[in-house]
């Protein structure tokens, strides 16, 4: 099984049991070792009280992007520890776009950069979280 088709296998099972992120109104675009990309359009529900996209939905736009792109090695993983640098807002009725990529894997513990931007391109966040192995995967390969 190619790298390639191992992420494509753990993201559509993750993806089948991922209500929160579907509920958010998420979308997973692509993925790949190490790579995951989503997108949401910001709705009026998204919105705090200045009218601007909440930052919990930004949040959790990049927060799913991480954990696609961590788990994309047939492996359980967790978030260990997260943070997030506001830059821009997102707006109303617009698309944002979460790109995740993992820069450091070493045994359990894995590092990921996402980077959140709006529709004209933009960056709105920047996102790093730090994932950890857990027993377990996500579908049974054959050897």
């Amino acid at each position: 099984m190619t790298p390639e088709e191992r992420a494509r296998r753990s993201a559509e099972a993750m993806w089948a049991g991922d209500a929160a992120s579907k509920w958010v109104g998420m979308r997973l675009e692509e993925v790949g070792p190490g790579y995951a990309r989503m997108s949401c359009e910001i709705r009026p529900e998204h919105l705090n009280g200045h009218q601007i996209c909440h930052g919990g939905v930004i949040f959790s736009l990049a927060d799913s992007a991480f954990a696609f792109a961590c788990n994309s090695h047939n492996q359980h993983a967790v978030a260990q520890h997260n943070s997030i640098s506001y830059l821009s807002p997102g707006q109303p009725g617009e698309r944002l776009t979460a790109e995740a990529r993992e820069v450091s894997k070493q045994g359990r513990s894995g590092i990921t950069d996402v980077v959140v931007t709006g529709g004209d391109g933009r960056r709105v966040a920047l996102f790093r979280g730090a994932s950890r192995s857990l027993q377990g995967t996500h579908f049974e390969e054959e050897n």
